[in-house]
């Protein structure tokens, strides 16, 4: 490989000790990687599904960063972690990168476990800066020069984390802090609010930014009285810097040294930058301007819907799989409807309109629709203010996200007594983003705060049932809980209820609990053990907190008592039905399915099957049950 450094001859990924070379390389050399990379982003995610337009858009960036910093002793912070894929291929995974997502392959955000270049866990918004803040802040006491680098895109400036962590970090004194801000002009949904027109402002500045570039460059070169002429100069920079960049003083004002717009698709630019941050030894902020979806035409002109894609045919940029088949739609068009009669129906999101199925309700309704940015607990106390007024705020959020605004939940909505209905998206296992993102917690939380119901449906149709009981609840918090995707139901659709039912055969003394699309598993489940001879009925909870106390005496008839739970196990519904059966002096068989721990990227299936929640699984455990009491 050292023959081919310097020479301009092109060079491919697999020839190079990663990502060491990267820094003997050309610019030349270092651009044909970066078209190559962007190809291998485009052939993996078109056939593993994942985070496509933001990995495109940070090509030249991550690039950049393993030029001018030495990772893993150099800190790299990314902020969200799904645009870390150049920087896995870049760091010793480009052979593994085909697994991308996939179960016992490359996770689709950084995990230090995975590599030693990935810094910290970070599958959610506007948590790097602190981070990289303690790891400079470590590095100090530890009399270590490294650097400590967080990358956060623009949409995650939205969240309250990210100013707390400024207004700490830039007035921590002298550390080897560095803030890459990568400017996309985009979040998930198009960034909102007046942080989209600061940044706008600080766009604009470019052109001074430039002609700064070129004056020092050329009195570089000016012999013995350059230097002279510079110093001059520099008495008046900070009068012509407040005139034409007026608004840039905020990062200043943090105690930040603000550097930028710089193009972050030119190398050299960016080469040159980071230089320039690396000699500062305090906090600096990098402001660099990116084109989301950069090199593939379908996701620079649709960056929104190439966030995170399912899998798609590369030459057309069609997906496999129809978005318009998904719980998340019919609860979008659901609410809709509902708004229609109801004015005082008002939907928000958190930078995830399309995510969520709001963007109907914000064509129909936008003077009602609320996208408040990546800021979840604002989300929360915003839809208490439209409460105490009157309205009835829907907030559809992701069940992964809504852990971030706990407090706000209890503080400002609960105590209260305000009511706030919850569309809590992407609820149970969601596979293949893995631990950060699958939404086994929400169950757990939501039980803790008082003045809360919850409904988990089976279907479309049981869904808009329990969104016109959630609405039009009297008070407190109603949370309406949904699976990622489309409905698997090939149970009978004319029992449905908001409530509770059950599903019997003759003379069964096992019972099998369970909600949401867990129901369709344990329906098949009934169908096998009965061919065995195991006859078994269910109970297909619908409201499933608070559980009914006319339960209780109907539940202690059986002999045998299994819960399968899409949920941590702690704190689940399971464990609050197994204590109240305690309390009843239950004397038969209860035994609970959950999950105990975190669980890792995989399919769907393949979570639920090792989780033991598939119908196989179901009739395999109770069949088990069965034949430790010698029934069988």
């Amino acid at each position: 490989m050292k023959d081919n450094i310097n020479s301009d001859k092109r060079v491919t990924l697999s020839e190079l000790d990663l990502p060491g070379d990267l820094k003997d390389l050309t610019i030349n050399q270092c651009s044909h990687l970066c078209k190559e990379i962007r190809d291998i982003l485009i052939s993996t995610v078109s056939r593993t599904g994942g985070h496509l337009a933001s990995n495109l858009g940070v090509v030249e960036l991550t690039m950049a960063l393993h030029r001018n910093f030495d990772s893993p002793e150099d800190k790299i912070i990314w902020d969200v972690g799904h645009q870390s894929y150049t920087h896995k291929i870049l760091t010793g995974r480009a052979e593994r990168f085909s697994t991308l997502r996939q179960e016992n392959g490359i996770s689709g955000f950084p995990k230090p476990s995975e590599s030693e270049h990935d810094s910290f866990i970070s599958g959610h918004s506007s948590t790097s800066v602190s981070v990289a803040c303690g790891i400079a802040e470590a590095m100090k006491l530890q009399g270590k020069d490294n650097y400590a680098v967080a990358v956060i895109g623009d949409g995650a400036m939205t969240g309250g984390m990210f100013y707390e962590a400024m207004n700490n970090c830039g007035r921590g004194g002298r550390n080897n802090l560095i803030v890459i801000l990568n400017d996309n002009d985009m979040s998930i949904s198009k960034s909102v609010g007046s942080l989209a027109g600061y940044l706008t402002s600080l766009r604009n500045t470019e052109k001074y930014v430039n002609t700064k570039r070129v004056i020092h460059k050329g009195l570089d070169k000016i012999p013995f009285v350059g230097t002279s002429i510079e110093k001059g100069i520099k008495d008046v920079k900070n009068t012509v810097k407040s005139n034409l960049l007026e608004k840039s003083t905020m990062f200043e004002d943090m105690g930040f040294t603000y550097l930028g717009p710089v193009n972050g698709h030119d190398l050299s630019e960016l080469d040159e930058i980071m230089h320039v941050a690396k000699s500062y030894h305090k906090p600096v902020l990098i402001h660099v301007k990116t084109v989301k979806g950069k090199g593939y035409i379908p996701a620079e002109q649709n960056p929104g819907e190439y966030h995170g894609i399912s899998k798609f045919d590369i030459a057309t940029g069609n997906p496999e799989v129809s978005a318009d088949n998904s719980y998340s739609t019919v609860f979008g068009r659901e609410l809709v409807g509902l708004a229609e009669k109801d004015d005082r129906i008002c939907a928000i999101t958190a930078a995830m309109k399309y995510g969520t199925g709001l963007q109907y309700f914000y064509r129909a309704f936008p003077e009602r629709f609320y996208d408040v940015g990546i800021a979840e607990q604002h989300a929360v106390t915003f839809a208490g203010g439209l409460a105490s007024m009157g309205m009835i705020p829907v907030f559809a959020v992701y069940s992964t996200f809504l852990q971030r605004a706990y407090d706000q939940l209890v503080h400002d909505i609960s105590i209260g007594g305000l009511h706030m209905v919850l569309g809590i998206d992407r609820a149970g296992v969601v596979g293949e983003d893995g631990e950060t993102h699958q939404g086994l917690l929400d169950v757990p939380m939501l039980t803790t705060i008082p003045n809360t119901v919850i409904y988990s449906p089976s279907c479309y149709e049981e869904l808009k049932m329990c969104m016109k009981k959630a609405v039009y609840a009297n008070k407190g918090i109603a949370a309406v809980r949904y699976p990622r995707g489309a409905e698997n139901a090939s149970f009978n659709q004319s029992y449905l209820s908001t409530e509770y039912i059950f599903i019997r055969e003759n003379h069964s003394d096992t019972l099998i609990i369970t909600y949401g699309r867990l129901y369709d598993e344990a329906y098949k489940a009934q169908s096998i053990l009965s061919a065995d001879g195991i006859k078994c009925d269910i109970l297909k909870l619908t409201k499933i907190y608070p559980l009914s106390h006319d339960l209780n005496e109907e539940l202690c008839g059986y002999k045998r008592i299994v819960f399968f739970e899409e949920s941590m196990g702690e704190g689940s519904i399971s464990e609050k039905l197994g204590e109240r059966l305690a309390e009843c002096a239950y004397s038969g068989d209860y035994s609970r399915v959950t999950a105990d721990s975190y669980v890792k990227q995989a399919s769907v299936r393949s979570c639920l099957e090792a989780l033991g929640l598939t119908c196989d699984k179901m009739s395999e455990y109770i069949r088990k049950r069965v034949m430790c009491n010698g029934e069988a």
